[in-house]
């Protein structure tokens, strides 16, 4: 079994250094691990007006390393923030600011608004209903037939990849009629549709690829 290098200094009763990469990865890396060090110490200071001078402290520390991000007229905002972010948003204390919260830097993703409308035929899907129901509409002419036969057949596909034995051309008509409320109403014996075979997709056969010549 192998010894980590840890093991072997804890036998020889030495004392090391850790590695950075041996530590958790921190949030905010420019300011360094002794400041991120800093704040946690100061989160779990029990009493709240010595925690909140603590923080005052870490404030003034990482002002002085990065002054740039001094604001206006001497504005902390954007360390108080960053402190409360390295805290985890966990620091409790009387922020002189108000700082950003965890709600704000990563809001919750707003819910997704679903159709509440109820299908009849959930293998024709909802965009085809609503297809149907503007072609129910349209004036009677030549576009209008030639949308209601694109249409029908293409409810005769949807429904084979359910049924892929086969379909009657009067189901497909019935269910055109009931979705158009009447407005559609074609005679089975006389509107023909198309006999379609296999629509499923044609899975691929497994072969050995030939080599072409000189073995590449």
């Amino acid at each position: 079994m192998e010894t980590s290098v840890q093991n072997i200094f804890d036998e020889k009763g030495m004392k090391f250094i850790p590695y950075n990469t041996g530590m958790p990865q921190m949030k905010m890396p420019a300011y360094g691990r002794n400041i991120k060090n800093m704040v946690d110490y100061c989160v779990e200071i029990p009493d709240r007006e010595e925690r909140t001078v603590c923080a005052y402290g870490i404030v003034g520390v990482m002002k002085t390393l990065f002054p740039q991000l001094i604001g206006d007229k001497g504005d902390l905002q954007v360390f108080w923030n960053h402190l409360n972010m390295l805290s985890g948003f966990k620091l409790d204390i009387d922020f002189p600011v108000e700082v950003i919260t965890e709600e704000k830097l990563n809001p919750k993703p707003a819910k997704l608004q679903y159709s509440s409308g109820k299908m009849r035929y959930r293998h024709y899907g909802k965009s085809l209903e609503g297809i149907i129901n503007i072609i129910s509409d349209m004036e009677d002419g030549q576009e209008r037939d030639e949308l209601i036969r694109m249409c029908a057949h293409q409810m005769k596909k949807m429904l084979l990849i359910y049924n892929p034995e086969g379909v009657e051309n009067a189901r497909v008509l019935n269910d055109l009629r009931e979705y158009s409320k009447g407005k559609i109403d074609l005679d089975p014996e006389l509107y023909e549709l198309h006999d379609f075979q296999d629509i499923t997709p044609m899975k691929e056969k497994k072969g050995k690829k030939k080599k072409k010549n000189g073995g590449f």
